[in-house]
């Protein structure tokens, strides 16, 4: 019966209201294969390019999780600990030091971290690494200190204080991409090589890429800000084509057909259409909440251009695992206790359902992030999914 959701109607409406979105694409998928696919709107809205189902996307931090599972390859084949620093496989994360504020000339007041940085750390955001956009220590030394951004892919923009020691507390920032340093320290490899020879390969992804290449900038959704007035302007945004380094928390572009097909292999314990990329133990170990009594919260917005105050279900507690969001009680979406999701800046958002066999992205580009209409509409996707899923059951 679930194979009747139509979510066409919906997409419409984010495209054509006021305000809008410029394009949508959305995927539903079971543990076999996508049962909803929906593409609506324009790629730009200075152009009359349809969106398509294939288009490609810069998917921001929904990069975080491949990373996750490239690390997790790692721990089964014992190559990688968890629990040894994070300097014993990429070395520099071991000379950051904690900043504890600014002097009254605004320097940076350094210390060293009382503990190690550890990859479990990094993958649960306990590392005491921020972003920019929502940090205001990390704001301060971008202006002040000329600290670059993470979208400029260079090693010095993750070369970062500590904000705390290591496992104090959560807060959101380039651990993955530190953890993605790991990856390449172990391996030898580049991120991207790791990727498409054990994760990619195995699922079947063609199109995802840390660089982006002519081929997808021809069906690439273009960015857009969208204005304090819900007004939408076109932006020639584009992350380094060559990247000093594989940005393991944001670097990737690809197709939501591609993203389903990761999204599966996490519904399937590990299994991939053309091989192993976990096993069902290391899965069901991930999915758990690994921060204990710690909960996440909002992500304020310090750069407005960038993000809006952000959250998921406020008021309900949310838990991280290695690594996505785990919510720790039903969602008003539907979306049962314990399920996986997270998002990417440019308004992305995904779900994985594991108890019920279900998950799903929204795909936009719109700066900043928690885009009221985007956000709203992804919302509105995933509760009509969870009714329909229920009036099938009923029925």
């Amino acid at each position: 019966m679930h194979h009747h959701f139509n979510a066409d109607d919906l997409l419409k409406g984010v495209v054509t209201s006021d305000p809008r979105v410029p394009g949508v694409v959305a995927m539903v998928t079971d543990r076999e294969q996508n049962i909803y696919e929906g593409a609506a709107g324009l790629r730009r809205v200075d152009d009359d390019t349809a969106m398509t189902t294939d288009d490609a996307f810069a998917i921001f931090s929904t990069t975080k999780a491949i990373t996750a599972t490239a690390a997790l390859q790692l721990v089964e084949e014992g190559k990688l600990d968890l629990d040894a620093p994070a300097s014993d496989y990429a070395p520099d994360i071991g000379t950051l030091q904690v900043i504890e504020g600014f002097d009254a000339a605004g320097e940076p007041i350094l210390r060293a971290p009382k503990r190690p940085v550890t990859t479990k750390h990094l993958l649960l955001h306990t590392g005491g690494f921020g972003y920019d956009f929502f940090s205001e220590t990390y704001n301060r030394l971008a202006q002040e200190k000329g600290q670059p951004s993470v979208i400029t892919a260079s090693k010095a923009s993750i070369m970062t204080p500590l904000q705390f020691d290591p496992g104090d507390k959560w807060e959101y920032g380039t651990n993955i991409d530190w953890a993605g340093q790991v990856v390449e320290g172990i391996t030898g490899k580049r991120l991207g090589e790791v990727f498409k020879t054990r994760i990619f390969d195995p699922l079947g992804i063609k199109d995802m890429t840390f660089e982006l290449n002519d081929g997808l900038r021809q069906r690439l959704a273009g960015m857009h800000a969208r204005g304090a007035d819900g007004s939408l302007t076109p932006m020639d945004f584009e992350l380094p084509d060559a990247p000093e380094i594989h940005m393991g928390g944001h670097g990737l572009y690809g197709t939501v057909g591609d993203y389903m097909r990761f999204i599966r292999m996490w519904l399937n314990d590990g299994m991939g259409p053309h091989g192993r990329v976990l096993k069902p133990e290391t899965v069901a170990m991930a999915a758990q909440n690994h921060l204990g009594e710690k909960k996440i919260g909002m992500l304020p917005g310090v750069i407005p251009s960038l993000s809006n105050d952000a959250e998921f279900f406020p008021g309900l507690s949310k838990s991280w695992s290695y690594s996505f969001m785990v919510n720790d009680d039903e969602a008003p979406t539907g979306r049962p206790a314990g399920a996986l999701g997270w998002a990417g800046l440019a308004n992305l958002f995904y779900w994985i359902d594991r108890d019920n066999g279900f998950g799903g992205f929204w795909a936009t580009q719109i700066l900043p992030f928690g885009d009221p209409v985007s956000f709203t509409g992804y919302m509105d996707f995933e509760s009509s999914f969870y009714a329909s899923l229920k009036s099938a059951t009923a029925a």
